[in-house]
Protein backbone atom coordinates (compact mmCIF):
# COMPACT_ATOMS: atom_id res chain seq x y z
CA UNK A 1 0.00 0.00 0.00
CA UNK A 2 1.50 3.36 -0.78
CA UNK A 3 1.10 6.66 0.93
CA UNK A 4 -1.69 8.49 -0.60
CA UNK A 5 -3.80 4.90 -0.45
CA UNK A 6 -2.63 4.53 3.39
CA UNK A 7 -3.68 7.81 4.81
CA UNK A 8 -7.23 7.66 2.91
CA UNK A 9 -7.56 4.77 4.23
CA UNK A 10 -6.75 5.61 7.76
CA UNK A 11 -8.33 8.88 7.65
CA UNK A 12 -12.00 6.34 7.87
CA UNK A 13 -10.94 4.59 10.62
CA UNK A 14 -10.14 7.95 13.00
CA UNK A 15 -8.36 8.08 15.85
CA UNK A 16 -8.89 4.28 16.18
CA UNK A 17 -6.69 3.79 13.62
CA UNK A 18 -3.06 4.24 14.50
CA UNK A 19 -3.77 2.67 18.60
CA UNK A 20 -1.53 -0.39 17.79
CA UNK A 21 2.09 -1.06 16.66
CA UNK A 22 0.83 -2.79 13.49
CA UNK A 23 -0.99 0.66 12.39
CA UNK A 24 1.74 2.55 12.81
CA UNK A 25 4.03 0.03 11.23
CA UNK A 26 2.31 0.10 8.21
CA UNK A 27 1.84 3.98 8.03
CA UNK A 28 5.83 3.75 8.54
CA UNK A 29 5.79 1.40 5.53
CA UNK A 30 3.87 3.51 3.37
CA UNK A 31 6.77 6.14 3.61
CA UNK A 32 9.59 3.98 3.58
CA UNK A 33 11.31 6.21 0.98
CA UNK A 34 10.41 9.28 1.50
CA UNK A 35 13.34 11.10 2.88
CA UNK A 36 12.80 12.39 6.24
CA UNK A 37 13.33 16.54 5.24
CA UNK A 38 10.08 15.80 3.04
CA UNK A 39 8.05 14.09 4.91
CA UNK A 40 8.65 16.67 7.96
CA UNK A 41 6.58 19.20 5.76
CA UNK A 42 3.65 16.45 5.52
CA UNK A 43 0.72 17.31 7.58
CA UNK A 44 -0.83 14.51 6.51
CA UNK A 45 1.37 11.97 7.60
CA UNK A 46 1.68 14.00 10.82
CA UNK A 47 -1.87 13.99 11.21
CA UNK A 48 -2.21 10.34 11.44
CA UNK A 49 0.55 9.84 14.05
CA UNK A 50 -1.51 12.70 15.63
CA UNK A 51 -4.20 9.90 16.02
CA UNK A 52 -2.14 7.44 18.41
CA UNK A 53 -2.12 10.26 20.99
CA UNK A 54 -5.30 10.81 23.69
CA UNK A 55 -4.86 14.97 24.13
CA UNK A 56 -6.33 17.47 26.29
CA UNK A 57 -8.72 19.55 24.46
CA UNK A 58 -9.08 22.43 26.43
CA UNK A 59 -5.71 23.88 25.51
CA UNK A 60 -2.95 23.78 22.60
CA UNK A 61 0.38 21.41 24.53
CA UNK A 62 3.65 23.42 23.49
CA UNK A 63 5.46 22.44 26.79
CA UNK A 64 6.64 18.93 26.09
CA UNK A 65 10.31 20.02 27.11
CA UNK A 66 9.36 19.17 30.80
CA UNK A 67 7.58 15.74 30.27
CA UNK A 68 6.66 14.53 26.64
CA UNK A 69 3.16 12.18 27.32
CA UNK A 70 2.82 8.47 25.62
CA UNK A 71 1.52 7.58 22.76
CA UNK A 72 -1.69 5.57 23.52
CA UNK A 73 -0.11 2.02 22.73
CA UNK A 74 2.53 2.85 24.76
CA UNK A 75 0.81 3.74 27.50
CA UNK A 76 -2.01 0.67 27.31
CA UNK A 77 0.76 -1.69 27.39
CA UNK A 78 2.43 0.28 30.06
CA UNK A 79 -0.64 -0.27 32.01
CA UNK A 80 -0.34 -3.63 31.65
CA UNK A 81 2.98 -4.20 32.82
CA UNK A 82 1.64 -2.05 35.93
CA UNK A 83 -1.40 -4.78 36.32
CA UNK A 84 1.07 -7.56 35.45
CA UNK A 85 3.59 -6.81 38.32
CA UNK A 86 0.71 -5.94 40.76
CA UNK A 87 -0.51 -9.27 40.12
CA UNK A 88 2.67 -11.54 40.39
CA UNK A 89 3.95 -9.08 43.64
CA UNK A 90 7.43 -9.91 45.26
CA UNK A 91 7.39 -13.01 42.84
CA UNK A 92 7.95 -10.68 39.86
CA UNK A 93 10.97 -8.75 42.09
CA UNK A 94 12.68 -11.78 43.04
CA UNK A 95 12.86 -13.54 40.36
CA UNK A 96 13.09 -11.38 36.86
CA UNK A 97 13.07 -7.75 38.02
CA UNK A 98 16.89 -7.86 37.14
CA UNK A 99 17.36 -10.15 34.21
CA UNK A 100 14.86 -7.46 32.41
CA UNK A 101 16.21 -4.53 33.74
CA UNK A 102 19.65 -5.82 32.43
CA UNK A 103 17.55 -7.04 28.73
CA UNK A 104 16.23 -3.08 28.72
CA UNK A 105 19.35 -1.03 30.04
CA UNK A 106 20.91 -3.31 26.93
CA UNK A 107 18.57 -1.80 24.29
CA UNK A 108 18.83 1.45 25.87
CA UNK A 109 22.90 1.24 25.29
CA UNK A 110 22.29 -0.16 21.75
CA UNK A 111 19.94 3.25 20.87
CA UNK A 112 22.67 5.10 22.55
CA UNK A 113 25.45 4.10 20.64
CA UNK A 114 27.43 2.72 23.64
CA UNK A 115 28.58 -0.82 25.28
CA UNK A 116 25.76 -2.51 27.84
CA UNK A 117 28.52 -2.13 30.56
CA UNK A 118 28.81 1.51 30.35
CA UNK A 119 24.95 2.52 31.09
CA UNK A 120 22.35 2.18 33.67
CA UNK A 121 18.54 2.76 34.10
CA UNK A 122 18.17 5.86 36.69
CA UNK A 123 14.96 7.78 37.44
CA UNK A 124 16.40 11.03 35.63
CA UNK A 125 18.75 13.19 34.78
CA UNK A 126 18.96 14.70 38.02
CA UNK A 127 19.89 11.70 39.76
CA UNK A 128 21.97 10.38 37.25
CA UNK A 129 24.59 13.35 37.08
CA UNK A 130 24.09 14.24 41.05
CA UNK A 131 25.67 10.67 41.27
CA UNK A 132 28.12 11.51 39.40
CA UNK A 133 28.74 15.02 40.94
CA UNK A 134 28.67 13.85 44.29
CA UNK A 135 30.84 10.97 43.67
CA UNK A 136 33.52 12.14 42.30
CA UNK A 137 36.74 11.96 44.73
CA UNK A 138 36.72 16.18 45.49
CA UNK A 139 39.50 17.81 47.58
CA UNK A 140 40.11 21.50 48.77
CA UNK A 141 41.55 23.17 46.28
CA UNK A 142 40.07 21.17 43.03
CA UNK A 143 38.05 23.20 40.96
CA UNK A 144 34.89 22.87 38.58
CA UNK A 145 33.75 24.32 35.33
CA UNK A 146 30.08 24.95 34.62
CA UNK A 147 27.46 27.31 33.17
CA UNK A 148 24.94 29.51 34.66
CA UNK A 149 22.56 28.51 32.12
CA UNK A 150 22.88 24.43 33.32
CA UNK A 151 20.28 23.15 35.48
CA UNK A 152 19.67 24.42 38.74
CA UNK A 153 19.87 20.56 40.72
CA UNK A 154 23.18 19.91 38.80
CA UNK A 155 24.31 23.53 39.83
CA UNK A 156 22.62 23.06 43.80
CA UNK A 157 25.10 19.77 43.62
CA UNK A 158 28.42 21.61 42.85
CA UNK A 159 27.21 24.21 45.31
CA UNK A 160 26.65 21.34 47.93
CA UNK A 161 30.25 19.27 46.90
CA UNK A 162 31.90 22.51 47.64
CA UNK A 163 30.62 23.12 50.85
CA UNK A 164 31.10 19.64 51.94
CA UNK A 165 34.65 19.43 50.28
CA UNK A 166 36.11 23.11 49.65
CA UNK A 167 36.43 22.62 45.89
CA UNK A 168 35.81 25.72 44.07
CA UNK A 169 32.91 26.37 41.19
CA UNK A 170 34.08 28.07 38.32
CA UNK A 171 30.81 29.24 36.19
CA UNK A 172 30.64 31.11 32.55
CA UNK A 173 27.50 32.39 30.75
CA UNK A 174 26.99 30.80 27.32
CA UNK A 175 25.34 33.27 24.79
CA UNK A 176 21.75 32.70 23.52
CA UNK A 177 23.67 33.45 19.63
CA UNK A 178 27.13 32.86 19.83
CA UNK A 179 28.87 33.49 16.34
CA UNK A 180 30.77 30.37 16.23
CA UNK A 181 31.39 26.85 17.36
CA UNK A 182 34.60 28.39 18.54
CA UNK A 183 33.33 30.76 20.47
CA UNK A 184 31.84 28.50 22.99
CA UNK A 185 34.67 25.97 22.92
CA UNK A 186 37.06 29.04 24.27
CA UNK A 187 34.19 30.42 26.99
CA UNK A 188 34.95 27.16 28.45
CA UNK A 189 38.89 26.64 27.51
CA UNK A 190 39.68 29.56 29.14
CA UNK A 191 37.76 28.88 33.05
CA UNK A 192 40.10 25.26 32.79
CA UNK A 193 42.96 25.47 35.09
CA UNK A 194 45.62 22.35 36.24
CA UNK A 195 43.20 22.59 39.25
CA UNK A 196 39.81 21.89 37.06
CA UNK A 197 38.66 18.41 38.00
CA UNK A 198 35.48 18.15 35.99
CA UNK A 199 33.55 19.84 32.89
CA UNK A 200 29.90 20.10 33.07
CA UNK A 201 27.85 21.27 29.65
CA UNK A 202 24.32 20.72 28.46
CA UNK A 203 24.05 18.65 25.22
CA UNK A 204 21.10 21.21 24.31
CA UNK A 205 20.47 23.90 26.88
CA UNK A 206 16.55 23.31 28.59
CA UNK A 207 15.54 27.02 28.52
CA UNK A 208 16.85 27.72 24.96
CA UNK A 209 17.32 24.71 22.99
CA UNK A 210 20.32 25.42 21.70
CA UNK A 211 22.30 22.79 20.80
CA UNK A 212 25.95 22.97 21.97
CA UNK A 213 29.33 22.02 20.30
CA UNK A 214 29.90 18.77 22.56
CA UNK A 215 32.61 17.22 20.60
CA UNK A 216 34.51 19.53 19.98
CA UNK A 217 33.97 20.85 23.79
CA UNK A 218 35.26 17.30 24.98
CA UNK A 219 38.46 17.61 22.48
CA UNK A 220 39.76 20.29 24.09
CA UNK A 221 38.88 19.60 27.72
CA UNK A 222 40.54 16.43 27.10
CA UNK A 223 43.52 17.70 25.77
CA UNK A 224 43.99 19.40 29.03
CA UNK A 225 43.33 16.62 30.57
CA UNK A 226 39.87 17.58 32.26
CA UNK A 227 36.74 14.55 31.85
CA UNK A 228 33.54 16.10 30.79
CA UNK A 229 29.89 15.28 31.95
CA UNK A 230 27.09 15.96 29.69
CA UNK A 231 23.39 16.85 30.44
CA UNK A 232 21.60 15.27 27.64
CA UNK A 233 17.86 15.70 29.00
CA UNK A 234 16.86 17.41 26.03
CA UNK A 235 18.55 15.86 23.23
CA UNK A 236 18.32 11.70 23.73
CA UNK A 237 15.57 11.15 21.62
CA UNK A 238 15.15 14.67 19.77
CA UNK A 239 18.48 14.99 17.71
CA UNK A 240 20.34 12.02 16.03
CA UNK A 241 23.43 10.81 18.06
CA UNK A 242 26.01 8.36 19.29
CA UNK A 243 27.99 8.33 22.31
CA UNK A 244 30.60 7.53 20.24
CA UNK A 245 30.39 11.35 18.21
CA UNK A 246 30.72 13.24 21.65
CA UNK A 247 33.69 11.04 23.41
CA UNK A 248 32.28 12.22 26.39
CA UNK A 249 32.79 11.38 30.01
CA UNK A 250 29.43 11.10 31.43
CA UNK A 251 26.34 11.31 30.08
CA UNK A 252 22.99 11.50 31.68
CA UNK A 253 19.14 12.21 30.43
CA UNK A 254 15.79 11.73 31.21
CA UNK A 255 13.64 9.27 29.42
CA UNK A 256 10.03 10.81 30.31
CA UNK A 257 11.52 13.19 28.06
CA UNK A 258 11.75 13.04 24.09
CA UNK A 259 12.02 9.46 24.07
CA UNK A 260 8.35 9.79 25.96
CA UNK A 261 8.51 6.78 28.92
CA UNK A 262 6.25 7.04 31.92
CA UNK A 263 7.65 9.34 34.29
CA UNK A 264 10.39 7.81 36.56
CA UNK A 265 12.97 6.55 34.08
CA UNK A 266 16.49 7.68 32.80
CA UNK A 267 19.85 6.83 32.30
CA UNK A 268 23.76 6.88 33.18
CA UNK A 269 26.33 6.66 30.68
CA UNK A 270 29.89 6.21 32.01
CA UNK A 271 32.76 5.53 29.96
CA UNK A 272 34.34 2.31 30.89
CA UNK A 273 37.69 3.67 31.86
CA UNK A 274 36.06 6.28 34.48
CA UNK A 275 33.30 3.78 36.21
CA UNK A 276 36.13 2.82 39.01
CA UNK A 277 36.33 6.54 39.44
CA UNK A 278 32.68 7.31 40.78
CA UNK A 279 31.54 6.38 44.65
CA UNK A 280 28.19 5.17 44.36
CA UNK A 281 24.92 7.24 45.84
CA UNK A 282 24.27 4.18 47.93
CA UNK A 283 26.51 1.89 49.55
CA UNK A 284 26.24 -1.65 47.50
CA UNK A 285 27.92 -5.15 48.10
CA UNK A 286 31.11 -5.56 47.15
CA UNK A 287 31.51 -5.65 42.96
CA UNK A 288 34.62 -5.15 40.74
CA UNK A 289 35.30 -1.62 40.78
CA UNK A 290 34.83 -1.07 36.57
CA UNK A 291 31.44 -2.70 37.31
CA UNK A 292 28.88 0.17 36.59
CA UNK A 293 25.93 -1.52 38.16
CA UNK A 294 27.84 -0.59 41.72
CA UNK A 295 26.61 2.96 40.74
CA UNK A 296 23.09 2.04 40.48
CA UNK A 297 21.89 0.84 43.97
CA UNK A 298 18.92 2.93 44.78
CA UNK A 299 16.26 0.11 46.49
CA UNK A 300 13.20 -0.70 44.87
CA UNK A 301 12.13 1.21 41.93
CA UNK A 302 8.87 1.22 39.33
CA UNK A 303 9.85 -1.81 37.73
CA UNK A 304 6.72 -1.40 35.61
CA UNK A 305 8.69 1.73 34.44
CA UNK A 306 11.22 0.13 33.73
CA UNK A 307 9.45 -2.19 31.16
CA UNK A 308 7.62 0.57 29.50
CA UNK A 309 11.03 2.00 27.75
CA UNK A 310 11.42 -1.11 25.79
CA UNK A 311 8.05 -0.17 24.07
CA UNK A 312 8.86 3.30 24.34
CA UNK A 313 12.19 2.36 21.95
CA UNK A 314 10.71 0.22 19.56
CA UNK A 315 7.69 3.17 19.26
CA UNK A 316 11.02 6.06 18.55
CA UNK A 317 12.44 3.03 16.18
CA UNK A 318 9.33 2.61 14.57
CA UNK A 319 9.06 6.36 13.51
CA UNK A 320 12.66 6.76 13.11
CA UNK A 321 15.27 8.91 14.86
CA UNK A 322 16.10 11.22 11.68
CA UNK A 323 12.10 11.37 10.78
CA UNK A 324 11.17 12.85 14.43
CA UNK A 325 14.05 15.09 14.25
CA UNK A 326 13.47 16.78 10.94
CA UNK A 327 9.70 17.07 11.40
CA UNK A 328 10.43 19.11 15.21
CA UNK A 329 13.02 20.66 13.35
CA UNK A 330 10.21 21.53 10.94
CA UNK A 331 8.04 23.00 13.45
CA UNK A 332 10.67 24.89 15.70
CA UNK A 333 11.29 26.81 12.50
CA UNK A 334 8.44 27.09 10.58
CA UNK A 335 7.10 29.66 13.39
CA UNK A 336 10.39 31.04 14.57
CA UNK A 337 10.73 32.57 11.22
CA UNK A 338 7.43 34.17 11.05
CA UNK A 339 8.42 35.97 14.21
CA UNK A 340 11.99 36.83 14.59
CA UNK A 341 12.28 40.17 12.75
CA UNK A 342 9.58 41.36 14.42
CA UNK A 343 9.33 44.82 16.33
CA UNK A 344 9.52 43.83 20.06
CA UNK A 345 10.30 40.08 19.66
CA UNK A 346 12.99 38.96 21.09
CA UNK A 347 14.06 35.31 20.06
CA UNK A 348 16.88 33.67 22.48
CA UNK A 349 17.42 30.32 20.11
CA UNK A 350 20.07 30.77 17.35
CA UNK A 351 19.01 30.94 14.19
CA UNK A 352 21.34 28.40 12.80
CA UNK A 353 20.15 25.13 11.87
CA UNK A 354 23.16 23.54 13.28
CA UNK A 355 22.45 25.01 17.16
CA UNK A 356 18.76 24.22 17.46
CA UNK A 357 16.11 21.97 16.74
CA UNK A 358 12.88 21.30 18.12
CA UNK A 359 12.91 24.08 21.47
CA UNK A 360 12.57 27.65 21.10
CA UNK A 361 12.14 30.61 23.38
CA UNK A 362 10.53 33.59 22.47
CA UNK A 363 10.15 36.86 24.83
CA UNK A 364 8.11 39.92 24.47
CA UNK A 365 10.10 43.29 24.71
CA UNK A 366 8.32 45.02 27.67
CA UNK A 367 6.33 42.00 28.93
CA UNK A 368 7.40 39.31 31.96
CA UNK A 369 7.66 36.22 31.02
CA UNK A 370 5.10 35.45 33.83
CA UNK A 371 2.61 37.62 32.25
CA UNK A 372 3.37 36.33 28.83
CA UNK A 373 2.65 32.71 29.77
CA UNK A 374 -0.52 33.86 31.57
CA UNK A 375 -1.64 35.39 28.87
CA UNK A 376 -1.11 32.69 26.54
CA UNK A 377 -2.80 30.28 28.33
CA UNK A 378 -5.47 32.45 29.56
CA UNK A 379 -6.31 34.67 26.19
CA UNK A 380 -5.11 32.51 23.38
CA UNK A 381 -5.40 28.31 25.04
CA UNK A 382 -1.33 27.65 24.50
CA UNK A 383 0.15 26.10 27.46
CA UNK A 384 3.84 26.99 27.97
CA UNK A 385 6.65 27.77 30.45
CA UNK A 386 7.89 31.17 31.20
CA UNK A 387 11.98 31.77 32.10
CA UNK A 388 13.14 34.64 33.41
CA UNK A 389 16.64 34.74 34.27
CA UNK A 390 20.28 33.45 33.17
CA UNK A 391 20.06 35.79 30.72
CA UNK A 392 16.85 34.66 29.10
CA UNK A 393 13.18 36.51 29.33
CA UNK A 394 10.61 34.76 27.91
CA UNK A 395 8.69 31.88 26.89
CA UNK A 396 9.86 28.17 26.21
CA UNK A 397 8.10 26.54 22.83
CA UNK A 398 8.43 22.67 22.73
CA UNK A 399 6.18 21.28 20.52
CA UNK A 400 5.98 17.48 19.73
CA UNK A 401 5.56 15.06 16.81
CA UNK A 402 1.55 15.41 17.05
CA UNK A 403 1.97 18.89 17.15
CA UNK A 404 0.06 20.34 14.01
CA UNK A 405 0.73 23.76 11.76
CA UNK A 406 -2.68 25.09 12.93
CA UNK A 407 -1.44 25.06 16.72
CA UNK A 408 1.83 26.82 15.64
CA UNK A 409 -0.33 29.49 13.60
CA UNK A 410 -2.15 30.25 16.49
CA UNK A 411 1.03 31.06 18.11
CA UNK A 412 2.29 33.32 15.90
CA UNK A 413 -0.90 34.82 15.81
CA UNK A 414 -0.75 35.25 19.43
CA UNK A 415 3.34 36.64 19.53
CA UNK A 416 2.10 38.97 16.96
CA UNK A 417 -0.77 40.71 18.83
CA UNK A 418 1.21 40.63 21.99
CA UNK A 419 4.30 42.44 19.97
CA UNK A 420 1.69 44.95 18.92
CA UNK A 421 0.19 46.11 21.96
Amino acid sequence: MDKRTFLKTSSLLGIGGLTGFKGLEELMNSVANVPAEKLASDEDFWMNIRKGYKLKPDYINLENGYYCIQPQEVLDIFLKHVSDINMQGAYYMRTVQYENKKRIAGKLAELAGCTKEELVITRNTTESLDLIISGIDWKAGDEAVMADQDYGAMLDMFAQVSKRYGMTNKIVSVPNHPKSDDEIVQLYANAITPKTKLLMICHMINITGQILPVRKICDMAHSKGVPVMVDGAHAFAHVSFKMSDLDCDYYGCSLHKWLSVPLGAGFLYVKKDNISKVWPLFAESPKDAGDISRLNHTGTVPVHTDLAIENAIDYYNRIGAKRKEERLKYLQTYWTKQVRTLKNVNLNTPEDAQRCCGIANVGIQGMKPADMAKTLLDKYKIYTVAIDGKGVQGCRITPNVYTTIAELDSLVKAIKEMAAS
